[in-house]
């Protein structure tokens, strides 16, 4: 009984703290919004995955160095190409897989022997992947295949250097899944030269 008068006397002080405390945390949850999907909110990165300044100085170094023996100066395998036509909830989609390919079939290859970094780079680019493995598209997928299928064959025709191309441009395909993958994307992106 003394346990219920107690209850009693205090349950004006619990409604207060639910009212002010639980139902803002309520009401500020990361539920999906409505008319958004699951598979969108699956295609987020937090933005501090590329604020380390330690990663993407090992990046950038190693696409600067490798860029510098890449003398192909007309092709380009990241780029503003890689979006033609793909909405930008799909974007981040279309990113992961170009990672997938680049870590799968450039960095750990041979060249992971040849240049420093390499396999820093490769495990960083393969746990934003790792976290990415629910991204899904939307629509019709035929575009981003199109696209990723002409960045496999530019890169295939350019035989060794294609890999060297790829090595060299680490920084924009860094930059470019920020952009598409965080929800706080940086403003105009890379300026990268040919």
């Amino acid at each position: 009984m003394a346990a219920l008068q107690t209850f009693s006397r205090s349950f004006p002080g619990w409604v207060f703290f639910c009212c002010c405390c639980c139902l803002p945390l309520l009401l500020t949850s990361s539920l999906p919004l409505k008319g958004t999907s699951a598979a969108h909110h699956a295609c987020r990165l937090r933005k501090i995955n590329f604020q380390q300044p330690y990663i993407r100085n090992r990046t950038y170094t190693l696409a600067k160095m490798v860029h510098a023996s890449d003398k192909d100066t007309d092709n380009r395998l990241i780029g503003q190409q890689l979006f033609a036509n793909i909405r930008e909830n799909n974007r981040c989609y279309l990113m992961k897989r170009v990672v997938e390919f680049v870590v799968k079939d450039v960095l750990l290859t041979e060249v992971k022997n040849q240049y420093p970094y390499v396999e820093e780079v490769a495990q960083f680019l393969a746990s934003l992947t790792s976290e990415l493995s629910s991204c899904q598209f939307s629509g019709k997928r035929e575009h981003i295949e199109k696209n990723l299928e002409q960045m496999k064959n530019k890169m295939e025709q350019l035989g060794e250097n294609g890999k060297t191309k790829a090595i060299g441009e680490l920084d924009l395909l860094f930059d470019y899944m920020e952009n598409a993958c965080t929800d706080a994307p940086k403003k105009g992106g890379s300026k990268k030269k040919n």
